[in-house]
């Protein structure tokens, strides 16, 4: 596994508590994120490197950078069709050429525009941005805000193929895992190492209500 992980409990010391922020693994080339599928899908991409087969190019895709907001989602990968749980190394100028087009998905008096200039955006946008509460290890809300992004039309079709470096199966390195939430021992909880990202761009960090 690629992946790089580190102790739950370590990571909870050095992580924000509250506000907006993209929490999380990436280097000046790439960064993860993670999406959760019905086998004939998830083997599909790891074979081949790129997402195919039973994948819709024609529907949004929704990817979330922080491991632990998708394992609230997918239930630790006990949902049914969200059993193969995939991390996708992306190159880090793709995400950042996402979030330049996105527009959120909720209106909010804070964007400068009229309620009627965000719907003629959304429908025209290709990227949708939402924000939500980011989760603890037992799916309980938090004070921070963590970040999801969907893609359609052109963006989903180089989301498939150009913008990945690597898909990754962790399905059983999340089962493992999820054993010790169950247990209620978070102690040896490991997570993906993850950290806050903030652009050098800072319009785009003012888009994105980053701190």
């Amino acid at each position: 596994m690629k992946l790089k992980v580190k102790k739950y409990k370590d990571q909870l010391q050095e992580w924000p508590q509250k506000g907006h922020h993209i929490m999380a693994q990436y280097d000046d080339d790439k960064i993860v994120v993670y999406q959760s599928y019905k086998r004939g899908i998830g083997e599909f991409a790891v074979k081949n490197q790129y997402f195919g087969g039973g994948f819709s190019l024609e529907r949004m895709t929704w990817i979330k950078p922080n491991f632990l907001w998708m394992m609230y989602r997918n239930g630790w990968g006990t949902k049914e069709g969200q059993e193969y749980v995939l991390a996708i190394h992306l190159k880090l100028n793709a995400f950042k050429r996402y979030l330049e087009n996105a527009v959120v998905s909720t209106y909010n008096d804070n964007l400068g525009i009229s309620r009627e200039e965000w719907q003629n955006q959304v429908k025209e946008s290709s990227v949708r941005l939402q924000w939500d509460p980011d989760h603890d290890p037992f799916g309980n809300k938090l004070e921070r805000r963590a970040i999801q992004i969907g893609l359609r039309n052109e963006f989903t079709h180089s989301f498939a193929k150009e913008d990945i470096i690597l898909i990754e199966n962790i399905s059983d390195f999340v089962k493992e895992q999820y054993q010790f939430v169950l247990n209620d021992d978070l102690d040896q909880l490991v997570t993906p190492e993850e950290k806050p990202l903030l652009f050098e761009d800072e319009i785009l960090n003012e888009k994105l209500n980053l701190k």
